[in-house]
């Protein structure tokens, strides 16, 4: 969607590319977890890394606040629901 900012347009962009990331790591570190993909492969691997270092420096502090839910870990689905509503925000209050 364009907003006819150019700013706010590349603004949301890198959010909705941020969300992707996001998901991609949740579904990868899955995959991880029930042995479907191998982190052996170069491949994953530096996928998994990349991903890694893109998340978490956002999804760290939010895990410090968050009580233990037995190893359950909704980190990324806080962070998505904050940058949802940050998107919504600027769309909203930016100044046209």
């Amino acid at each position: 969607m364009q907003y006819g900012n150019p700013f706010l347009d590349l603004i949301l962009v890198v959010l909705k590319l941020y969300s992707w990331a996001l998901i991609i790591s949740v579904i990868l570190s899955w995959l991880i977890a029930f042995n479907v993909v191998n982190t052996h492969s170069p491949f994953v691997s530096a996928i998994g890394r990349f991903l890694y270092r893109l998340t978490e420096p956002l999804l760290k502090p939010i895990r410090q606040f968050l009580p233990d839910f037995g190893g359950i870990d909704i980190s990324p689905v806080v962070l998505l629901l904050l940058i949802w509503f940050v998107e919504n925000l600027l769309i909203t209050y930016w100044p046209f």
